[in-house]
């Protein structure tokens, strides 16, 4: 893994190649990278295949998952993929001494279960070392970076663990103006642990994650925290059909800040609710003056950044609005649209969540024009996504099953997906672990 090739195939994911130089640098049998990664011996074989041979590319390992099951499997360093820390990893750190960059503790897991409670009171606490506040920023950035792609459960635990790290730091002295930074710091985490808990089902812990991070905007003066609280306030919202208060949410947000990228997010639940409510007039009202606002805001360095709004996500949003409106021809184009930009150029998807309602909202597009077959493949194959916001993907796919159900009643399709609906559910709906 020294070697500049191994380093450059691995960057660029392509694992035939590194296969082919483990065998032809490292004498490595394919049969033994077969067995490591949990590949048939033929099919490792036919990826390291050289593309020179006159057979065409080669295939390529596109889905997360199986990218995991390769590194994971070759022990492969996370950041040389471009991942956080492996598990293995963090386990080989934790046997042989204990970190002592910010940074590092914040990406790392084995944080425990912490009460939340107990959490915003060391938050209201004091003190910091001011050496270790950019290395702290520098881990809270790469949580919300990770956020669109990486596992649930994964980004729960070093959120937590990051909570735990920077509570703690909350107890020794320092200035007022360290102070507020590392309150700050615990908003954006709070913010972060709020979206990942309603991810997995934690609708109890979220909103307490969620009302820590609005107490902690309060008290640190900090507009674009509070905002995004009462941002995370609408969607949950949104996705408990509660209309008015999703409006109320967006008000209280825009009154919180008006200058950053959070407003344009706030519009745009303003026009999901309303196409909800059947307020077309509403809709476009909203989405424009969302869209005037972002044309106002520069591009961002790093658009996969949680907190930050992208112009490519706001397809996404035209796309929700317009199927709710019934307008299926603008939607399935803005659909088509979210799944081209939320896919990289290996075919690897960045943004499987943004994707997954794509297909659902094609689903949906499909199901009205009679199209059962792919109504009820692009719905499938939306459930299926490894990342996911449950609570999110299931409002959405509600919408599909409701119009499968009603159309076309008598189609076994049709109650097969209803039941592929319920069984979720019920998973959503069992007794949760507060944290």
């Amino acid at each position: 893994m020294e070697r500049a090739d191994v380093r450059s195939a691995i960057t660029n994911h392509d694992f035939g190649e590194v296969f082919r130089l483990a065998r032809l640098h490292g004498k490595i049998s394919y049969a033994k990278i077969a067995e490591a990664v949990g590949y048939k011996r033929e099919h490792i074989g036919k990826m390291a295949r050289p593309e020179t041979d006159g057979k065409g590319a080669r295939p390529r390992i596109t889905q997360h998952h199986k990218i995991l099951e390769v590194v994971d499997g070759l022990r492969i360093p996370g950041h040389l993929a471009g991942l956080t820390p492996r598990p293995w990893e963090l386990e080989r750190q934790a046997q042989t001494s204990q970190p002592d960059d910010p940074s590092t503790l914040l990406t790392q897991g084995g944080a425990g279960l912490w009460d939340i409670a107990e959490l915003l009171r060391r938050a209201e606490m004091t003190n910091i070392n001011s050496t270790a506040l950019e290395s702290i920023e520098q881990g809270i950035d790469q949580l919300a970076r990770a956020y669109p792609y990486a596992d649930a459960d994964y980004l729960h635990q070093r959120t937590r663990n990051g909570l735990q790290f920077v509570t703690k730091q909350l107890e020794s002295r320092m200035t007022l103006r360290q102070h507020r930074e590392l309150l700050v710091d615990t908003g954006w985490l709070f913010l972060l642990n709020a979206c990942v808990q309603y991810d997995r089902g934690q609708r109890e812990a979220a909103n307490l994650s969620k009302a820590a991070a609005l107490r902690i905007g309060d008290e640190a003066g900090h507009g674009e925290i509070k905002a995004w609280a009462w941002e995370i306030e609408a969607w949950f919202a949104l996705t408990q059909c509660r209309w008015q208060d999703m409006v109320d949410a967006v008000e209280a947000g825009h009154v919180a800040d008006q200058t950053h990228s959070v407003g344009v997010q706030l519009y745009a639940h303003k026009a999901r609710a309303a196409a909800r409510m059947g307020d077309a007039r509403l809709v476009r009202d909203s989405l424009d003056a969302g869209r005037a606002r972002l044309d106002r805001l520069p591009r961002p360095d790093h658009p996969e950044h949680h907190f930050i709004i992208d112009p490519d996500k706001w397809d996404f949003y035209e796309m929700d609005a317009y199927r709710l409106l019934g307008d299926d021809e603008r939607a399935a184009a803005h659909a088509r649209s979210v799944i081209q930009i939320s896919t990289g150029p290996d075919g690897t998807e960045i943004s499987p969540m943004r994707a997954a309602e794509a297909r659902l909202t094609l689903g949906v597009a499909a199901a009205r024009t009679g199209d059962v077959e792919q109504a009820v493949g692009m719905g499938t194959t939306a459930l299926e996504a490894d990342r996911k916001s449950l609570p999110s993907l299931l409002l959405v796919a509600n919408e599909l099953d409701k119009e499968l159900r009603s159309r076309y009643p008598r189609e076994a399709a049709s109650r097969d997906f209803h039941e592929r609906i319920l069984t979720i559910t019920r998973g959503v709906a069992r007794t949760e672990l507060p944290f």
